[in-house]
């Protein structure tokens, strides 16, 4: 059957990927943060995963006002670099798994999870950004990804509580699956930032790394129990996209081992966080 075997969380700044498709990396201001993925880089290439479930967030590029799911689950076949106002990425196409991201649909839907089924979209910098920190500059993606799209840019955002059972009920449907593959789980966004308004710029570093410890353990309940409110005094109106890092923490069970942590101020006003999580059985 298939099975989960790690998870990993990630920033998804997008002037981070302007800055791997420029060449700067190795400059001073943005070599510490991608030095902190070396070590992700080098392990991801001996894990060699199937799939990833990738948890992202779109920026007004796939949905927009006329249409706002809470969960939009992608089972194409492909999804393509959408043009965020400066072109697309030059990246190469996502390859999907519409075989397992039905199952997954399937079963979560019966498990009383009301995902929205896409056939089309394209991806824009919320996935795109973790797959390049993960995987550098292929000429092609070395895994098939699920995109798991999350609502976390308009009010209501799922709770943490909502998130978390939603990794829990993607981890039934994913060893409910015949086929034997080598599943990651994805969740990406944050950490502490905020675009606009009298406290644009804020980071909470403290709040951060206490996230960190928390992602790290078996703190579920403490997790689980964050109020929308917390998220947004403390870390910034786009701190919210922190629970999306739940859904792949729920879904890896009760007990993890930290495997890599990374954490750096600042790249491009936010905070960068990062890291890669095995499940304990």
């Amino acid at each position: 059957m298939a099975r989960i075997t790690a998870g990993v969380a990630t920033s998804h700044v997008p002037a981070v990927g302007a800055a791997i498709d420029l060449g700067k990396t190795a400059e001073p201001y943005w070599q510490p943060v991608f030095a902190g993925y070396d070590w992700s880089r080098q392990w991801i290439a001996g894990e060699k995963p199937d799939v990833v479930i990738l948890v992202y967030n779109d920026h007004a590029s796939a949905f927009d006002m006329r249409i706002i799911p809470t969960f939009a689950i992608g089972c194409a076949e492909r999804y393509g670099i959408c043009d965020e106002g400066w072109g697309p990425r030059p990246v190469p196409d996502v390859i999907g798994h519409p075989d397992l991201a039905w199952h997954i649909a399937q079963s979560c839907i019966l498990d009383e999870f009301d995902l929205t089924i896409v056939n089309e979209m394209q991806v824009d910098h919320g996935l795109t950004v973790p797959m390049s920190l993960m995987f550098g500059q292929p000429e092609a993606w070395p895994v098939r990804v699920v995109p798991l799209a999350v609502n976390v840019v308009t009010y209501p955002p799922p709770s943490g509580n909502r998130c978390w059972l939603l990794g829990e009920a993607i981890a039934r449907a994913v060893e409910s699956y015949p086929e034997d593959l080598n599943v990651q789980v994805w969740g990406t966004g944050g950490m502490s930032h905020q675009l606009q308004g009298p406290r644009a710029g804020l980071i909470n570093a403290e709040w951060d790394n206490r996230f960190l410890d928390w992602m790290s353990g078996p703190y579920g309940d403490e997790l689980r129990a964050i109020p929308h409110i917390e998220y947004l005094r403390e870390t910034g109106s786009e701190g919210i996209e922190m629970v999306m890092w739940l859904i792949m923490r729920g879904a890896l069970g009760r007990d993890v081992r930290a495997l890599h942590r990374h954490y750096h101020v600042p790249a491009s006003n936010t905070a960068v966080g990062h890291l890669v999580l095995e499940p304990v059985r």
